[in-house]
């Protein structure tokens, strides 16, 4: 697509491979979004609070959350950021090694944008690099 907007990204997973490989995956398709890492839900909301002493992010972001982590879970940061007015809008997408529908309904119940198996988006992350390049081509993000 032409001229797409410029996006921010917060990848939230304590495995340091699979946010490795989101990484690299971004990069060899050419996606020119800012990336900023965060190993549970508690640093995510540091980040986002701006309270973080070496981390921040800018609007627009996207949020790739995984749901299985210490201290602070996908699902326990979601109930967090739903409840911040600063933060209701936040734009999340799952990427998690759970295929649980109950999971997936539990996610979707906090208002999540999309739910993805990391085995089922294709090698190397490949169908998730397409989805947030078409995504940030196709909708308008609050600044």
């Amino acid at each position: 697509m032409n001229n797409p907007a410029k996006v921010n990204l917060l990848l939230v997973d304590d495995d340091d491979v699979a946010a490795e490989a989101v990484v690299r995956s971004l990069r060899k398709h050419a996606m020119d979004f800012p990336i900023t890492l965060a190993r549970d839900g508690i640093e995510a909301l540091e980040i986002l609070h701006h309270t973080h002493p070496d981390l921040m992010i800018e609007k627009p972001y996207l949020i790739l959350l995984d749901l299985n982590m210490p201290r602070m879970n996908g699902f326990e940061f979601l109930q967090e950021i739903r409840s911040d007015k600063k933060l209701h809008d936040s734009i999340v997408f799952v990427l998690t090694t759970s295929d649980a529908d109950s999971d997936k309904a539990r996610a979707y119940n906090e208002n999540i944008a999309g739910y993805m198996v990391k085995s089922a988006v294709g090698p190397q992350f490949s169908k998730l690099a397409a989805l947030l390049d078409i995504y940030r081509s196709a909708v308008t993000l609050p600044t």
